[in-house]
């Protein structure tokens, strides 16, 4: 009795497989063209949970139609790597699919969507894709949801140019990886004096001794300034009445019967009184 035909052991089918990976390969054009942060002035290029793509224009245009859709591909860093291009549209990764694959496609655009003409002065928006720009698009179960990204990642992103019955024709480079911006709770924030810096102890203490200092001389110059309404200063010799100037004498030489008649200004020694008696 013969023995039955052995199954082909596994390295004896690698080189097929790699002539066949090879075929596709060869067959999807890599375009030098790395994605990457938008250099746009800016703020919140990249928060908790977005982050802004500059937009591939003028990249693709030799190597789409106008049929054709630009896609980008969002994978965990760690992931990208065992990503495979959809061969139909049936087999587009959406959004659900990062959780559990590590990778999925959103943001189909044509080229209509991205020209050449750089928009400064034209009182259009900065040319930016967002990405996890779009929160209701869960709740609306769009098939290309553009959700706000689960984790801070890291994530690698690329271009890929499908035809209009969803083949691949051309992809660009992987990023760089991308890692998002962490909150920090407000438990982990440590407020206990004894574990500051050396520098911030003796900061604080300055800071403390001079408002002491401030709220001293305030004290000081406020009771100088009310001391004077309380204990006015002494009449002076001369007092202004009206407009008339007086001076104040000794009359001990006159009666003080006389004194009494004399009017104001008037100095011993000088013509006599007149008589107002009939």
């Amino acid at each position: 009795m013969g023995l039955p035909p052995r199954p082909p052991l596994p390295w004896l089918l690698l080189p097929v497989v790699a002539l066949a990976c090879s075929q596709l390969c060869m067959s999807l054009e890599l375009i030098p063209y790395t994605p990457q942060i938008t250099a746009w002035d800016l703020e919140g290029k990249v928060t908790a949970s977005t982050f802004s793509l500059e937009q591939p224009r003028c990249v693709l245009d030799r190597h789409a139609s106008a049929a054709d859709t630009i896609w980008l591909v969002v994978a965990f860093s760690n992931a990208s790597t065992g990503f495979q291009n959809p061969r139909t549209p049936a087999e587009i990764p959406a959004y659900p699919q990062l959780r559990t694959y590590g990778h999925y496609m959103t943001l189909p655009l044509s080229l209509d969507q991205l020209p050449c003409e750089d928009p400064v002065g034209s009182g259009r928006a900065a040319p930016v894709l967002r990405v996890g720009n779009d929160p209701s698009c869960l709740a609306d179960q769009s098939p290309y949801c553009n959700a706000p990204l689960p984790g801070p990642g890291p994530y690698r992103v690329k271009f890929l140019l499908m035809d209009a019955r969803g083949s691949p024709q051309a992809e660009t480079r992987w990023s760089n990886s991308i890692t998002l911006h962490q909150g920090k709770s407000p438990r982990s924030i440590d407020t206990w004096p004894g574990r500051r810096s050396s520098d911030m102890v003796i900061i604080a203490s300055v800071l403390s001794s001079l408002a002491g200092l401030l709220l001293l001389v305030f004290l000081a110059a406020s009771t100088v300034r009310f001391s004077s309404l309380w204990w006015p200063e002494e009449v002076p010799e001369q007092l202004r009445i009206g407009s008339f100037m007086g001076k104040r004498y000794v009359t001990h030489h006159i009666p003080p019967s006389e004194a009494a008649t004399l009017p104001v200004g008037y100095e011993p020694g000088l013509d006599a009184l007149p008589s107002f008696s009939p």
